[in-house]
């Protein structure tokens, strides 16, 4: 009865303040929402993250370390410390424990984006997420030698549609002088947002790959040496080299023996990796920034806390008549202490209910723009546990600061009387 009787009076109270209480119900409600953020935030980009590869069993390239071939191979970052001969991937395709292999060159780039040479492997064996293939949003993959496909975010930037012509340019930098202007591609596909490093890639066949360095040396065109395209189509443009390859295995317990096998070559000096092993390396050194900006958001979530104290406090000094009321009517200081600390645990748990309403209509609603301005694809999905922990220690934490009013009232209302106070 005391406990119904408190909440009550608490309601009360508050609805009576409403105006003031409102205020700093919504800076609390701001602060946790903004932490709720971060961690939901952090934990998609985290999944997307690890999930920028998936179904890939092991990554073949020449012998490096782990994390400059899987930033050159799946990020398009860097560039490789050597090729793999053609002949040595060859090995590989005939190689009974491996159930398909995806070729992968490297070296130019169109506008600063990355051009990956690739085969029809890739559109049928790649995938991404939770076992996502690669979708077009329009168009087909390349079929001849000059077709180009397009990575979504590629296509947007530079306003690029079907039939559309483009020239590759020689290196991996965003600004280049030696352009392939006597082979230009024809777009015939767009590739739709994966919120991957695809989204910033462009695609091409490995003959097509070929047939524009037919007559360049050390990066520079020959006069007299470069091909019209129709000359390219007549050549034989099977590669010599290629940069990399993404392996599947069909029995994947035998993952491990392939990826040794690989790694003791004998024909060249080869590196494959697992690619879930390497992410998460790469993710553990990535991973002290976002740590730490989530520290810094919880300050914030304490700094509200500690505002809504001072405004309680604050307000004691109105609501002595109120109290001098009660405590004449029977309430113990206990239960005047009480209404303190239920007012902040009702506040708090007011402002997590409306930052959960608010994180939801933020993501729904902010997810299409992350994922084509940025690339980073957030989904609306239900709590996490660590999420669910960070509101529960919101009421948590407004109980303890509500502490602080509580003392104060229950010290006061010892003392106070129906209009005047009780000397000691």
């Amino acid at each position: 009865m005391t406990v119904r009787l408190a909440f009550s009076l608490a309601m009360a109270s508050l609805w009576y303040r409403r105006r003031v209480l409102a205020l700093v119900t919504l800076t609390l409600t701001l602060s946790i929402t903004l932490l709720l953020g971060v961690q939901y935030l952090r934990t998609e980009v985290k999944q997307s993250f690890t999930n920028t590869v998936s179904g890939t069993d092991l990554i073949v390239g020449a012998r490096s370390g782990q994390l400059n071939l899987l930033l050159y191979t799946i990020f398009h970052i860097g560039d490789a410390t050597n090729n793999i001969r053609w002949s040595t991937y060859q090995q590989l395709q005939e190689d009974e424990r491996i159930g398909w292999l995806v070729p992968i060159s490297l070296g130019d780039s169109y506008r600063g984006h990355r051009v990956v040479g690739t085969s029809e492997q890739f559109p049928e064996h790649f995938r991404y997420g939770r076992d996502q293939k690669p979708e077009l949003a329009v168009g087909e993959w390349f079929d001849d030698v000059f077709d180009v496909v397009l990575g979504a975010r590629v296509a947007r930037e530079h306003g690029h549609q079907l039939g559309d012509d483009i020239v590759l340019s020689h290196g991996g930098g965003r600004t280049s002088f030696s352009n392939h202007k006597d082979t230009p591609f024809t777009v015939t596909g767009i590739l739709a947002a994966t919120g991957t490093p695809m989204d910033q890639a462009v695609y091409i066949g490995l003959d097509g790959l070929e047939a524009i360095h037919i007559g360049w040396e050390s990066g520079v065109a020959i006069r007299g040496r470069t091909v019209t395209p129709e000359q390219a189509r007549k050549r034989d443009l099977t590669p010599e080299t290629i940069t990399a390859a993404l392996v599947g295995i069909d029995r994947k317990v035998l993952t491990f023996q392939v990826q040794r096998h690989i790694n003791e070559s004998g024909t060249e000096p080869l590196t494959a990796i697992l690619p879930g092993v390497a992410l998460s390396e790469l993710w553990r050194i990535m991973g002290q920034f976002e740590k730490a900006l989530l520290g810094i958001t919880a300050f914030v979530v304490i700094t509200s806390l500690i505002g809504l104290v001072a405004v309680l406090l604050t307000l004691q000094a109105q609501r002595r008549q109120e109290i001098a009321i009660l405590r004449a009517t029977g309430a113990s200081p206990m239960l005047i202490a009480g209404l303190h600390v239920i007012e902040c645990v009702i506040l708090a748990l007011a402002a997590c209910g409306l930052a959960v309403v608010a994180g939801a209509a933020g993501v729904a609603g902010l997810s299409p723009w992350l994922l084509d301005t940025w690339g980073i694809q957030v989904g609306l999905r239900p709590l996490n546990a660590m999420e669910w922990l960070i509101i529960a220690c919101v009421p948590a934490a407004a109980f303890l600061v509500g502490l602080i009013p509580a003392l104060q009232a229950w010290r006061g209302s010892r003392k106070q009387g129906l209009g005047h106070v009780i000397p000691e």
